[in-house]
């Protein structure tokens, strides 16, 4: 029973990768789990193979006298499949509670879940039958390499066969989802090939007749949802309409996406000495506002538009310096633009500007600084700043 803690360390871990740093979302958590397969999937299946290959089973189950020879193998595949799934399970309930405990984007498909587990299923089933008709040690690492190419070979977006079970999802933001219907087709897939592999494999030892059926069936329902599959054309995330923001209004207004909500006192407390600092001039600003998109931070009739997709450690000064870059006209190297954009972040002062200047800058008083660049903002915003734009006197 090692290998439910070994799976669900492993799959936690691969599923806490794929969420938003800081952030809770069901769109995000469930493509997590679900895509937490791509690394337990290859695991488990070298794990079945290799119980297969040492015809590894419980022992209560050498009493038991097989009326069939598929009863056995069968019992294996119940067996691993059931130490594979409870894996997942563990990782869903920790992925699923740490989700719960924050402001959470909606956006749950429930449908995501049995996926993921349907695809681990398959994986298992995929190693089991493996070993079974190739009982070799080499078997165990050829369906090791297979697995994990199949996994790491489809990048996310690269093709359709990104999403093939099991799938390879891109970064899903706060303004993206997982599209309708994919999940379903996942899941469709996953079950109707493992359905096909367990019934060939069973008709193989047994030869009876009507396990054709459901090895037909299996081979023409993954058939359907390969091709439905293939008309996504590759891309699992798609944008979602725009969700009201939350907002905090003193002595700013600051709005975000509700799952942002927990950073808005950290965002208030970074943007207001910025704001104060840029009072009277054409960068001033009272409100903070999220971009929907993309497009470049901006300031525009009083609002700063920002980029904020995740609560990771140090996004507070992230949305600071995109905002003072985007006071700029273009990319600016200038020193002296840096020695400002210094002071309005509230960092130490630093670089090749010429020392004289840096010293002067510094001793003037923070009203003399306001005064100064709403005068100077213009040659300030084009990257244009002199030692001569810095006059002596207090």
């Amino acid at each position: 029973m090692l290998a439910v803690p070994a799976l669900a360390c492993l799959g936690i871990a691969a599923a806490w990768r794929g969420l938003i740093p800081g952030v809770a979302s069901w769109e995000s958590s469930v493509a997590a789990i679900a895509a937490s397969v791509r690394l337990v999937g290859p695991v488990a299946a070298t794990l079945a193979c290799w119980a297969a290959l040492r015809a590894h089973r419980l022992d209560y189950l050498r009493t038991l006298s097989a009326r069939s020879p598929v009863t056995g193998p069968l019992l294996d595949l119940l067996l691993l499949c059931g130490v594979a799934l409870l894996a997942y399970v563990i990782v869903a309930l920790v992925i699923i509670g740490d989700t719960l405990l924050q402001p959470a984007a909606p956006g749950f498909h429930p449908l995501g879940l049995p996926a993921g587990a349907a695809a681990l299923a398959a994986c298992v089933v995929t190693g089991y039958v493996a070993g079974r008709l190739a009982p070799r040690p080499l078997t165990a690492a050829v369906v090791a390499a297979m697995t994990t190419s199949w996994s790491v070979l489809r990048p996310a977006g690269s093709s359709w066969l990104s999403l093939l079970p099991p799938a390879a999802y891109g970064p899903i933001g706060l303004n993206g989802g997982l599209r309708p219907g994919l999940a379903a087709d996942q899941l469709v897939w996953a079950l109707a090939l493992g359905t096909a592999i367990v019934a060939g494999y069973m008709w193989r030892l047994s030869r009876h007749r009507m396990l054709l059926v459901p090895l037909a069936l299996g081979l023409a329902l993954t058939t359907v949802a390969t091709v439905r599959l293939h008309g996504y054309g590759g891309s699992a995330v798609t944008a979602t309409p725009p969700t009201a923001p939350v907002c905090r209004t003193w002595p700013l207004t600051v709005c975000v996406h509700p799952a942002l909500a927990p950073g808005l006192p950290s965002l208030e407390a970074v943007a207001t000495p910025l704001a104060t600092r840029l009072t009277g001039t054409p960068g001033g600003f009272r409100t903070l506002r999220q971009l929907p998109g993309a497009g470049p931070a901006h300031i525009k009739a009083g609002v700063a538009w920002v980029h904020l997709t995740d609560l990771g450690p140090g996004y507070e000064r992230r949305v600071a310096h995109e905002l003072v870059a985007g006071l700029h006209t273009a990319p600016c190297d200038s020193a002296y633009a840096a020695l400002v954009d210094a002071w309005l972040l509230g960092e130490p002062a630093g670089g090749p500007a010429d020392p004289v200047v840096q010293r002067r800058f510094a001793g003037w008083t923070d009203q003399r600084r306001r005064t100064w660049l709403r005068t100077h903002y213009p040659t300030y915003r084009a990257c244009a700043l002199s030692p001569a734009d810095f006059p002596r006197g207090t």
